[in-house]
């Protein structure tokens, strides 16, 4: 009896680590946001139906029990952003060029030259000490085409001038965001997904929060340039921070896109 107790098999392992796996995204997708309280809350009455199963208490645990089979429905219509949010992180993380993958190898290299890279973070400080606002997304390896789809496709070579042509305050172009992608501008004008983060700062403005709520969906870097202070903020990973030298923003740059960054 003991033995057949204490039996697991290699399919219950890679259960277990499927599922933990699934929260620990859903975990992720739902940090700092109100839908993380929704959640514990849903969770909370679980553990309380629980409960009054394993207590035999008939009447309650009925009631208990359709409600939870409703809140199933609920809980689509309420998370229904965060389910697409986590969708498309999952589509960007694992699909490339319409190939799927499990790993990253060297066949997804960037392939940015280091002259592109100086090229990017010199509009960025150019336009910071003009106080012109800019938010430029950098791909490594995520498929950016549905957001480009969103603005106008440039599919240009990397130039400053002509990135700070498109943020210029009078140009049709300067509202959104510009895809750099495949070593190439994709695209400008670009809507790009906001983050409900509710710790970001006050000082943070609209153009912050997008460029922080792409990195919480896709594998990208983003460069924010603010238009009231001249700051730069770098966004990575749903984190964003002020980067005020340029030779640490090339250097965060060139570390992303070579997959050196700490």
């Amino acid at each position: 009896m003991l033995t057949a107790f204490i039996h697991i098999r290699f399919l219950d392992i890679l259960d277990i680590f499927l599922v933990a796996f699934l929260l620990y995204q859903l975990y992720r997708l739902l940090k700092g946001t109100a839908a993380m309280r929704i959640f514990a809350g849903i969770f909370i009455i679980y553990l309380a139906w629980l409960l009054v199963k394993a207590m035999k208490m008939e009447l309650i645990g009925s009631i208990m029990g359709q409600v939870i089979g409703v809140g199933m429905i609920a809980l689509i219509v309420v998370f229904q952003q965060e389910i697409r949010q986590f969708l498309l992180m999952i589509g960007n993380k694992y699909v490339k060029g319409g190939a799927f993958r499990l790993l990253r190898n060297s066949r997804f290299q960037s392939g940015y030259s280091s002259a592109n890279i100086d090229r990017i973070t010199m509009a960025a400080i150019e336009m910071s000490k003009t106080k012109t606002g800019a938010l430029m997304v950098i791909s490594r390896d995520a498929s950016l085409k549905i957001f480009a789809e969103t603005g106008e496709i440039i599919n240009s070579d990397i130039n400053t001038q002509l990135i700070k042509s498109i943020f210029y305050k009078d140009s049709p172009l300067h509202d959104g965001a510009v895809l750099i992608c495949d070593n190439k501008i994709t695209a400008a004008k670009c809507i790009l997904p906001v983050s409900s983060a509710p710790e970001l700062p006050k000082g943070y403005g609209l153009r912050h929060r997008a460029g922080l709520g792409m990195t919480e969906v896709t594998d990208t870097i983003v460069i924010v340039v603010s238009e009231q202070t001249g700051h730069i903020s770098v966004a990575r990973s749903g984190r964003i921070y002020i980067v005020s030298q340029h030779e640490r923003l090339n250097k965060i740059i060139t570390g992303f896109l070579t997959k050196t960054e700490t």
